[in-house]
């Protein structure tokens, strides 16, 4: 529902200004940046290292490693603790695993270094969507889940170009120390805005439990034979709703990892460059989309609609991709579609388990890592057998069952709609 004309904007979204969401934005895109900086950063950490380009790449995966093992953990610490402190906690080792990357005598300490970073980024990025989605009307949840989300793609395509040219000019260990500045500044207004605005009444879903003084967790108010009956299936129906996202992703980063070795083997390396501009363009209004209608619509049609869209123009990519200007155009409406999915995925996931936002929140970007890790893994070996659009079409091929599954997932016993007012007649917020 929108405002009425010359109502203050913040109004949209109870206890949320635009501060703490370009704070949460800002968090976002510096450690996106510092994910997606490393690989164009390789050649260079590997000549400092004396290390093969394949050796380095175990930064990536040490990375990756830690962030899935550690996230359903941090998950569940941050909804049974304080969030604002966990996430404190996680930018301050953030910003020292940085540092320690920087300064890393060796390789073997540089790859303790990622590590450590990737352990801080899994209790980074779920902790400030829960903090947020938690905060805003469930009116306007995926919304705002999609404008801290765009950080995260901001950083795909202006983050990482701008560090590796930092890297090239000045080494590639300032863009790691810059990022650490960053991440450790960011750590002190992160401890006092959430403290400052709890999560008001009205914007808690229907059958969540009442607000706890702070960011503690509501699972406290359930009786503990309750919880324990009900943690099982629970765990099941986190890990099926999660699993789309694992689909999802390995569809999607099948495409994103090997285009601009598909172009370069084409002898058309001067076009990665804006081609990937246009990828990322898509990405940043796809998701703004799909979190607008997401909040107007049921979250499952659009999350199954997005992924039915990203099979189709996943094809379309393919047989595009001899002609530069269609290839483009594909591009685009492709990262439109495909990156609809994954605020309206992640309102789906909180509408489900709303007293444990953070932990499936972890879940799901934990599932996001592991697809984008199979891709990594299976594509390079698909393009060297095949080519690149048979990859594509595989990629394409996985998206259906994702699209399947998740039509077929549960839904909320209350989901919210924005476009009616409750029934009292009274605003809410």
């Amino acid at each position: 529902m929108h405002p009425p004309r010359g109502e203050p904007a913040e109004d949209t979204v109870p206890g949320l200004s635009a501060g703490p969401v370009a704070l949460a934005w800002l968090t976002q895109f510096l450690v996106g940046t510092d994910l997606f900086v490393v690989a164009p950063l390789l050649p260079r950490i590997a000549a400092s290292f004396d290390v093969s380009a394949a050796g380095t790449g175990l930064l990536v995966t040490v990375f990756s490693v830690a962030y899935v093992v550690a996230s359903p953990f941090a998950g569940w610490l941050s909804d049974r603790w304080d969030r604002a402190t966990v996430l404190v906690a996680a930018l301050v080792l953030f910003s020292a695993a940085n540092i320690g990357t920087a300064l890393a005598p060796s390789f073997g300490m540089l790859l303790v270094a990622r590590v450590v970073a990737g352990v801080a980024a899994a209790a980074t990025g779920p902790t400030v969507y829960a903090l947020v989605s938690t905060r805003a009307r469930p009116q306007v949840r995926a919304q705002v889940l999609a404008v801290v989300g765009s950080g995260l793609l901001t950083a795909l395509w202006v983050g990482a170009p701008a560090g590796s040219l930092l890297g090239r000019y000045v080494g590639w260990q300032a863009a790691f120390v810059i990022l650490a500045a960053g991440t450790l500044l960011l750590a002190l207004p992160h401890a006092f805005v959430w403290r400052a605005r709890p999560v008001p009444a009205d914007a808690a879903p229907a059958d969540a439990a009442p607000a706890a003084p702070a960011d503690t967790a509501p699972p406290d108010a359930v009786p503990p034979t309750v919880a324990h009956q009900a943690e099982r299936p629970a765990t099941r129906l986190a890990i099926s709703a999660v699993a789309v996202t694992t689909l999802w992703a390995f569809s999607v980063y099948t495409l994103y990892t090997f285009l601009a070795v598909a172009l370069h083997t084409d002898g058309r390396s001067t076009d990665v460059t804006w081609l990937l501009a246009v990828y990322g363009v898509g990405a940043v209004v796809g998701g703004q989309v799909g979190g607008r209608i997401a909040d107007r619509a049921d979250a499952v049609r659009v999350t199954g609609s997005a992924l039915a869209l990203t099979a189709l123009l996943e094809v379309g990519v393919a047989l595009a991709f001899p002609v530069t200007w269609a290839l483009a155009c594909t591009l685009a409406l492709f990262a439109l579609a495909a990156y609809a999915f994954f605020p309206a995925q992640q309102r789906h996931l909180v509408d489900l388990f709303p007293g444990r936002a953070t932990a499936v929140l972890s879940w799901n970007n934990s599932a996001l890592f592991v697809g984008l890790s199979v891709a990594g893994a299976v594509g390079g070996q698909i393009v060297h057998a095949l080519d690149y659009p048979a990859l594509l079409y595989i990629g394409a091929g996985v998206a259906v069952p994702a699209c399947l599954l998740a039509r077929g997932g549960p839904t909320p016993r209350t989901p919210a709609r924005s476009g009616r007012p409750p029934q009292s007649g009274r605003r809410p917020g």
